[in-house]
C-alpha cells in the first residue's frame, strides 16, 4: 500500500544529541525528558500544542509511570485534550510509530500527529516477576535492557550471533567490517563540518543536566556524548569478542539515551507549520519482513524491497538512504543484496557511530535521511533498519525543493 494523504513539515522534527550508556542523560526520565525537549522545539518552531489532534509514544524500556504513556506525554506537552497509544518494536520502534501516525492520516482519524520516541538504556529496569508455582515460589527476575540484548527466546541467541551467522553465510570478514566501520566514522565528520551545521538543522542542543534537587547545572550537553575517536589501525587491532567471531567492539553500535520528535500531518496542515515555504515532504510507503531465525541482519532486506515495491520505485530511484546498523555485517550483506555501493549510504551518520537508543534511533535517521535530501535538491530516500526477532523496517518519503 503507498500511501497519499500524509506529510512531514519541512523542520517539523528535532532530536537530542544521543549520549552513551551511563553517560549525562543517564537519569533523565524518558518520557519527562521527550516532553520537555518537544516543548522547546515546538515553541523555537512556534508550533502550538494546540495543531495536534492525536500522539504516539514510542519507547522500549518500562520507566516508572510509563503505564500513563501518551496521555502522560501529551499532558507534559501541553496537548492537554489528545490522546495516543504506546508503540514498542525494539530497534523498529520510530519507524512503525511514524507508519502508523500516517496510517491515522491516510484513513481520516487524524489530521496532525506528534510523534515522540524516546529510551533510556541507562538504569533500566530490573523486574521481577511473582511465581508462586516455582521452587520454594521463588521469583523470576529480568534484567530489562541486558537479558533482552543477549538472549532472543525464540532464536535462542544473542544478537551479536544473529551478526556472526549472517557474517558466516555470507563470508563477511572482520577486514571488511572495520572498512565499513571507519568509513561510516568519517561521514559523520562531515555531519561536524563548519560548526555542526547539518546537526543544527534539527539538533536541540546545548542541553543543561541539573542535579537531583534540580537547581544546580552539572553537566551541558552540546552534541553526541559517546562517539568513539576511530582510526583504521584502531580497529585491526581490537579482537573479535566471540570466540572464532569477526564482530569486534568497534563494528557494533553501543546503547545509549535520547529523544527524537516527528510531525505527520496532512499536506495542508504541512504547508501551514513548515519553515520553509518550498520544501514538501511526503511520506510513500512503509514496509516490515522477517528473516529466518537467527539472521536478524538480514531482514532489512525484505523489509526494504517492499517499501520499494509499495512506492512503486527501486533502490536506483533514491538518492539518499539511511539504514540502522548496530552492526557493520548489516551494510555490508544490505549493499550486496540490493547491488548498491556501499559509499552511496549512511551519509552525515548512524547509529554504528553515535550510538543506539532504540526507541528514538529510527526517527533520528529518518530526519538526517529528510535533511540530506533537501540537501540534494529533493527526491526519493529510503530509511530501513533491523529489529529483535529477527524483523527489519523500511519507509521510503520523497522529497520536493521548488
Amino acid at each position: 500500500m503507498a500511501f497519499n494523504e500524509a506529510y512531514i513539515p519541512y523542520g517539523g522534527y528535532w532530536s537530542t544529541p544521543f549520549c552513551r550508556w551511563q553517560g549525562s542523560f543517564a537519569n533523565k526520565h524518558s518520557i519527562e525528558f521527550a516532553a520537555e525537549i518537544g516543548r522547546v522545539a515546538l515553541d523555537k518552531k512556534g508550533i502550538l500544542p494546540s495543531e495536534f489532534d492525536g500522539i504516539i509514544l514510542g519507547m522500549t524500556i518500562p520507566q516508572r509511570h510509563c503505564f500513563y504513556g501518551a496521555p502522560w506525554a501529551a499532558g507534559m506537552l501541553g496537548a492537554t485534550g489528545i490522546t495516543g497509544p504506546m508503540v514498542g518494536q525494539a530497534c523498529a520502534t520510530s519507524a512503525n510509530s511514524i507508519g502508523l501516525a500516517t496510517m491515522g492520516i491516510e484513513n481520516g482519524v487524524n489530521k496532525s500527529v506528534v510523534v515522540l520516541t524516546c529510551d533510556r538504556t541507562s538504569n533500566g529496569p530490573h523486574l521481577v516477576y511473582p511465581n508462586p508455582l516455582s521452587f520454594g515460589a521463588k521469583p523470576d527476575s529480568e534484567d530489562w535492557v541486558w537479558d533482552n540484548f543477549g538472549y532472543d527466546p525464540f532464536a535462542k541467541n544473542a544478537m551479536i550471533e544473529t551478526a556472526e551467522n549472517v557474517a558466516k553465510e555470507c563470508g563477511i570478514t572482520k577486514e571488511e567490517q572495520d572498512e565499513v566501520t571507519f568509513m561510516r566514522y568519517s561521514q559523520y565528520q562531515e555531519a561536524l563540518s563548519d560548526g555542526a551545521k547539518f546537526q543544527k538543522t534539527y539538533m536541540v542542543a546545548p542541553i543543561e543536566i541539573k542535579d537531583t534537587r534540580g537547581k544546580k547545572v552539572v553537566a551541558t550537553v552540546t552534541g553526541d556524548e559517546g562517539v568513539f575517536p576511530t582510526t583504521k589501525e584502531g580497529l585491526a587491532k581490537l579482537k573479535p569478542v566471540l570466540p572464532d567471531g569477526t564482530v569486534t567492539f568497534g563494528t557494533q553500535t553501543y546503547p545509549a539515551d535520547g529523544n527524537a520528535g516527528v510531525i505527520v500531518t496532512t499536506r495542508e496542515n504541512a504547508k501551514k507549520l513548515r519553515s520553509k515555504d518550498n520544501i514538501e515532504i511526503k511520506i510513500i510507503s512503509y514496509g516490515d519482513g522477517r528473516a529466518k531465525k537467527g539472521y536478524m541482519a538480514q531482514a532489512i532486506v525484505p523489509a526494504g524491497n517492499k517499501a520499494l515495491e509499495r512506492a512503486g520505485i527501486s533502490i536506483s530511484d533514491c538518492k539518499a538512504i539511511k539504514t540502522h546498523n548496530p552492526f557493520a555485517v548489516n551494510d555490508i550483506y544490505f549493499a550486496r543484496e540490493m547491488d548498491i555501493d556501499i559509499k552511496d549510504m549512511n551519509n552525515f551518520g548512524c547509529s554504528l557511530i553515535y550510538g543506539h537508543p532504540q526507541g528514538p534511533t529510527g526517527a533520528r535517521l529518518i530526519i538526517e535521511l529528510v535533511e540530506e535530501l533537501v540537501l540534494l535538491g529533493g527526491g526519493y530516500g529510503l530509511f530501513d533498519g533491523c529489529a529483535a526477532g529477527d524483523t527489519g523496517a523500511a519507509l521510503v518519503f520523497e522529497v520536493t525543493v521548488d
